[in-house]
């Protein structure tokens, strides 16, 4: 029979001890059953709002920086758009949520570059689960984040004077529109966060796909007062489309085209960043 050998706690001189009884020890029972795709992804999931629980400054960007945002662009254009900042926060504040909440979803690929950085991710890719729960799990995790940052913009506006036609129907329907889109659009930056070597990187990347998407679009006012060529470019934006399609459910509306399109950019986004994303994560 083959032995290993272990030190007696009082002589301190080996003992045998026999291998099939210390593999017993080590391999107690039937292996456990391997967790499941949504198991593994919301476990990561969770991961993501433990670090939160740490690092409690990473909330700033869905509290701190929606407050400026809707606070600085009412009342800085305002009484020159609307005429009246009341009026203009009932036009501006849906575009707003839709313009913060695009903009936070760049904080996932940084997130997913600093884990790589780390070497965190060579250890999930060695776990028997489901291979794209590491990733899933991130954008699980910035759901809620998402749905944080539209609960204070949402209540802050309603203090501003925000009176949403579509009432607590159609302001649901218009939050779960923008983070299905959001969950789509952060895949591009998992992306990034895969093919960027620092997190610097990631961050200038997103800013510059970013800032011509959210301030090319109808957030702030309306297209039709602008040029013809730059009408074509805004008309056919996702951002538009969302931001018309959140307006409309918050007005108590039905915008079947904007929500439509809203729905199809957010499967095209999954469709064509998704496998992309994979792709690079399991060659990293």
């Amino acid at each position: 029979m083959t032995t290993a050998t272990a030190r007696e706690p009082k002589t301190g001189e080996p003992a045998p001890v026999a291998t099939e009884t210390l593999a017993g020890l080590l391999v107690a029972g039937e292996r456990p059953p391997r967790p499941s795709a949504w198991s593994a992804s919301a476990t990561f999931g969770w991961r993501a709002m433990l670090k939160i629980k740490h690092v409690p400054e990473q909330l700033f960007d869905v509290t701190v920086f929606p407050i400026m945002m809707v606070l600085m662009f009412t009342y800085l254009f305002g009484g020159a758009l609307a005429g009246s900042t009341t009026e203009y926060v009932q036009f501006v504040l849906p575009g707003i949520l839709v313009m913060n909440i695009v903009m936070i979803t760049m904080y996932t690929g940084v997130a997913v570059n600093t884990d790589i950085d780390k070497g965190v991710f060579d250890r999930f890719r060695t776990l028997p689960i489901w291979r794209p729960a590491a990733m899933v799990g991130y954008l699980l995790g910035d759901v809620l984040r998402y749905a944080l940052a539209s609960a204070v913009m949402l209540t802050l506006g309603l203090v501003m004077g925000f009176r949403p036609g579509g009432g607590i129907t159609g302001v649901l329907a218009g939050v779960a529109l923008l983070i299905v889109f959001s969950f789509a659009f952060s895949w591009i930056w998992t992306m990034f966060g895969l093919m960027l070597r620092t997190e610097k990187s990631v961050m200038g990347v997103s800013m510059m796909v970013i800032f011509p998407l959210t301030f090319l679009s109808n957030v702030f006012v309306d297209p039709s007062t602008m040029p013809g060529w730059l009408q074509a470019f805004v008309n056919n934006s996702p951002v538009t489309h969302v931001a018309s399609a959140v307006r409309g459910l918050m007005e108590g509306e039905w915008p079947a085209a904007d929500i439509a399109w809203s729905l199809g950019w957010s499967a095209a986004l999954l469709a064509v960043f998704g496998p992309v994303t994979m792709r690079l994560y399991n060659r990293k």
